[in-house]
């Protein structure tokens, strides 16, 4: 099942509460936004991106890193060189990580 509302990313590979997103690099930076449960996200694949939460500096992330992005916290990425693709799992309040 793909996702198309936004053009910013593509979503496939859907299973219950787990995803994949793939961005593409055509933005310099993508929207602040925050998500309604906790997330835990794995990097794939990209070269040169980095997210940043309010209030931080941006961070470059990299094949292989898992980061935890806590409900309701903003955040977006700065795009890379290439595109990016996650895998996604999302919590629920009882199943936190």
């Amino acid at each position: 099942m793909v996702n198309r509302y936004m053009t910013a990313y593509v979503d496939y590979d859907r299973d219950g509460d787990c995803w994949t997103r793939e961005f593409d690099n055509n933005s310099d930076e993508l929207e602040w936004h925050r998500d309604r449960n906790d997330r835990l996200i794995e990097v794939i694949e990209g070269t040169d991106w980095m997210l940043q939460f309010d209030n931080d500096l941006p961070f470059i992330i990299n094949k292989t890193n898992i980061i935890f992005i806590p409900k309701e916290t903003f955040h977006r990425l700065h795009s890379g060189t290439d595109k990016l693709v996650l895998k996604i799992r999302e919590y629920r309040d009882d199943e936190r990580p």
